[in-house]
């Protein structure tokens, strides 16, 4: 795992929300609409980052989450998502186009078992995190995106400083996307994705995605 940035918890404390807002004040400044590959794990979670998103990107969504088990629970969460763009791309001027990789949870899995016994929150979930953004990271160089972020900083469970100290090195390794800080989070961010959810009947999973997290969930429902 070495050849992937960032296994250790962080200590910043970054304010990733402000320069979110400085980003996108800047894009304004030019009146450009740049593309940006959004990788998304479920549709909760890119409710609000879609929101804030659309008005300044053409956006793209990446679902490339391997990590997800069982397959029955990685098609729903596919499915899932694509109902809730098939109902926003009715009202939106701008349409938001979804891209699916090829799921291999067999190999996603065995790239996280060294790290089974480590608690959720920490090194194995920092790894995770790291392999779906360098694998859609790569796919956004591919493709000749302008930007590239994840939804992931929506969740109260993520580690939001993490995961933009993951996004900051791969820039390094991908300099011809951006990397388009955020904390999805802030500001009611939260809430307002719970709103739309809740609005749209989405369903919401109750573990992160991997194995380990599954059979934790199924510990806490006996």
């Amino acid at each position: 795992m070495s050849n992937f940035p960032g296994i250790q918890k962080s200590s910043n404390k970054i304010n990733y929300y402000q320069q979110s807002l400085d980003e996108i004040n800047e894009i304004k400044k030019k009146g450009i609409r740049p593309t940006l590959l959004l990788h998304a794990c479920c549709a909760p979670c890119a409710t609000f980052p879609l929101e804030f998103l659309n008005e300044i990107f053409d956006c793209t969504i990446l679902y490339n989450n391997s990590n997800i088990y069982p397959s029955d629970e990685y098609l729903r969460r596919l499915n899932e998502l694509k109902q809730y763009l098939s109902y926003i791309n009715k009202q939106n001027t701008h349409q938001i186009h979804l891209i699916e990789v090829p799921y291999d949870n067999e190999s996603y899995t065995k790239k996280l078992e060294p790290l089974k016994d480590y608690p959720e929150g920490s090194q194995r979930c920092f790894t995770c995190y790291t392999l779906r953004m360098h694998e859609a990271y790569q796919y956004a160089q591919d493709h000749h995106f302008d930007y590239f972020t994840t939804v992931m900083t929506i969740s109260r469970q993520k580690d939001s400083q993490k995961l933009n100290e993951i996004g900051t090195a791969l820039q390094k390794q991908f300099p011809n996307v951006k990397y388009f800080h955020s904390d999805f989070k802030k500001k009611q961010g939260i809430d307002r994705g719970r709103e739309l959810s809740n609005q749209y009947n989405l369903y919401r999973q109750q573990y992160c995605g991997c194995i380990y997290s599954y059979e934790e969930y199924l510990k806490r429902k006996v």
